[in-house]
């Protein structure tokens, strides 16, 4: 078993890159899609439903902006770091002034951050995403390394250090070296089946989406998305965490949705590697992200794995209980290199089961939730679709630990994904039929950058 510091991004020089051949449709179709998107700074997921600016969308962006045009990677993280909080956060949605108000649900009228002290003068959510920026900060510098890549590397340094502190300190709710996600929309999995348990504790009603208009189901059938009770719960959870200012002191005494999850911790400590890399690059320390990224690896295995599943779990810190549901968050820890060899090996056998699916040769895509249960569904928004972004990170992780033949039939996987359907937002999971938006930015950076491979 092969274990790197961080999973390996070599450099990927323009004339290495599909011109021609095979795959020369689907590189221009990408980068057609990339321009498209191109908002003036940074690039929006999508131009119907998704019209601002998305905080781990923009991470993935960037990854493939480093392919086509270095310039732009380097402006989609500076832009979104330029919306960062006093505190650190990385708010999960920056809202561009030109757009109208009522073009997304929930806008900026209704996070009303600009009102809270420490927050930005843009207007932005008060929630963050996984941190998996300082991942694609490391990528796109590997990708397009330059000496305007170096500066921009150390400009973005201690922002990225910054977000990390707030999540280890501010965020660590449980006190056991993990940060918790005060809403699933923090998790970026919005609507998973990990979230049904604690959800059914947030008591809403359906009546209370009166108030509003989603939007969501204007560009999208209803059958695909989060249901309204669902929705009611978010905003409940919202509500309450913008009634206390977005404050996080006391979450624990007072806030009613309290996770632990697997996919934005092991981003954490991924985050960790790769900033030990990036220190080196602008002379600054490693050592202290190298401690920080054991402490995490260590904290995820102790809180999150169960033995009895052999896979990991999101923690429920109201109730102290893993959730049950075995999802694609159980596998996404692969992406820490340190990760001990008998979870390695467990995480695999999961990958690998009925369940998932993942093979050297694969005849359908990796699913988001696991197809054998009860509740899978294909259609619906993270309870069974497969998603480009996901798929990449468990990528990520199969090449970190040696895995290269599962790695090689993911990527084969993704980019026949994208070969048939296009770069819509997500797949049907048996079929690859594309569900969601057509035109999705992150599926066509994340393209760009299997394909360089």
């Amino acid at each position: 078993m092969v274990n790197r510091t961080v999973p390996s991004a070599e450099p990927s020089p323009a004339a290495a890159r599909p011109a021609g051949g095979r795959y020369a449709r689907l590189w221009q179709s990408a980068r057609a899609t990339l321009d498209g998107n191109w908002e003036h700074d940074h690039t929006v997921p999508s131009r119907t439903l998704y019209p601002h600016q998305w905080s781990w969308d923009s991470a993935f962006i960037a990854i493939g902006w480093a392919h086509v045009d270095p310039e732009r990677a380097w402006s989609e993280l500076s832009s979104l770091f330029d919306a960062q909080w006093r505190d650190g956060r990385v708010p999960h949605i920056v809202f561009n002034p030109a757009v109208p108000a009522t073009a997304y649900f929930p806008g900026p009228v209704f996070w009303a951050c600009t009102e809270v002290v420490g927050a930005p003068a843009v207007a932005t959510s008060g929630l963050v995403q996984p941190p998996v920026h300082a991942l694609a900060a490391w990528h796109a510098y590997q990708r397009a390394p330059a000496p305007q890549a170096r500066d921009a590397l150390r400009r973005l340094y201690p922002r990225l250090v910054a977000q990390q502190r707030y999540l280890a300190t501010r965020r660590d709710v449980g006190g056991a070296g993990l940060a918790a996600v005060v809403h699933p929309w923090e998790s970026g999995l919005d609507n998973s089946p990990a979230w049904d348990d604690p959800l059914a504790a947030v008591p809403a009603e359906e009546s209370v989406l009166r108030a509003y208009r989603r939007r969501d189901i204007v560009h999208a059938a209803a059958a695909h998305r989060p249901t309204d009770l669902d929705y009611a719960r978010y905003v409940a959870v919202v509500t309450a965490y913008r009634a206390a200012g977005y404050r996080d002191e006391g979450l624990a005494d007072r806030h009613p949705f309290l996770v632990e999850c697997p996919l934005f911790n092991a981003a954490m400590g991924v985050a960790e590697h790769a900033l030990a890399r990036i220190a080196g690059e602008v002379d600054a320390d490693p050592g202290p992200h190298r401690e920080n990224a054991a402490r995490i690896t260590a904290a995820v295995v102790d809180r999150l794995y169960d033995p009895a599943t052999g896979t990991f779990h999101p923690r429920d810190l109201r109730t102290g209980r893993l959730t049950p549901a075995r999802t694609v968050l159980g596998l996404a820890p692969l992406i820490l290199p340190d990760l001990p060899a008998r979870q390695v090996e467990a995480v695999l056998a999961e990958a690998t089961s009925a369940r998932f699916g993942l093979a050297a040769r694969m005849d359908r895509p990796l699913p988001s939730h696991d197809r054998t249960a009860t509740d899978f569904e294909p259609l619906r928004y993270w309870r069974g679709p497969s998603w480009m972004n996901v798929n990449w990170l468990v990528r990520q992780g199969l090449l970190a630990h040696g895995q290269d033949r599962l790695a090689a039939g993911l990527r084969a996987s993704m980019i026949e994904l994208v070969e048939t359907a296009g770069c819509h937002e997500y797949f049907h999971p048996e079929t690859g039929a594309g569900l969601g938006s057509a035109g999705f930015g992150w599926t066509a950076a994340l393209l760009l950058d299997v394909l360089a491979d």
